[in-house]
């Protein structure tokens, strides 16, 4: 593949995918901009790799996947460790000092639910994610996740057992 096959393939897949990769990177870091970062990472391994990419696999999926392993490298390092510590410390003392503004983003619906989706174990956070945000079938859940498809239906399951307590609790809160 020659550098401008490479070039037009490249600018091809961020303008498809770029958006649904920085909600899926997001879905991991929890951060925008850190969220943007794991997938302009993603798009340079793409650009490196195009040449060894079989293209007997669709390459949406194989771009889900360097996003996912992106973010699991990122959630491993000592950076990420670092911009928690100082979060937290943040949080903390946002809490100590409540806003008003933070009083009315909390109330929206839309929070409390990507909360309570976030607060399942990543197996179930990840598959939910990929279906229900991003549309995937569980056949390429599956090809993403690199787990049998039955798996991927079974955690689907387990995670809409968990998340119907948690919404029922949230709705009684709100009245």
């Amino acid at each position: 593949m020659d550098k401008e096959e490479k070039d037009f393939l490249l600018e091809k897949v961020m303008i498809e995918y770029g958006n649904e990769l920085v909600r899926l990177a997001f879905s991991y870091v929890k951060d925008t901009e850190t969220a943007k970062d794991m997938v302009q990472n993603t798009f340079i391994k793409c650009y490196k790799n195009l040449d060894s990419f079989r293209f007997d696999a669709q390459i949406k999926t194989w771009l889900y996947r360097i996003t996912i392993n992106e973010c699991k490298d990122y959630l491993k390092s000592w950076n990420y460790k670092m911009v928690q510590v100082k979060s937290f410390i943040n949080e903390t003392a946002k809490s100590i000092l409540p806003s008003t503004e933070r009083t009315v983003i909390d109330k929206y619906n839309n929070e409390e639910i990507k909360d309570t989706i976030f607060s399942l174990p990543k197996m179930y956070r990840e598959v939910v994610y990929l279906y229900y945000y991003e549309s995937l079938m569980t056949e390429e859940i599956a090809n993403v996740l690199d787990i049998p498809v039955n798996t991927v239906k079974t955690r689907l399951r387990r995670a809409k057992q968990r998340l119907e307590p948690m919404i029922r609790e949230a709705e009684l809160n709100e009245r």
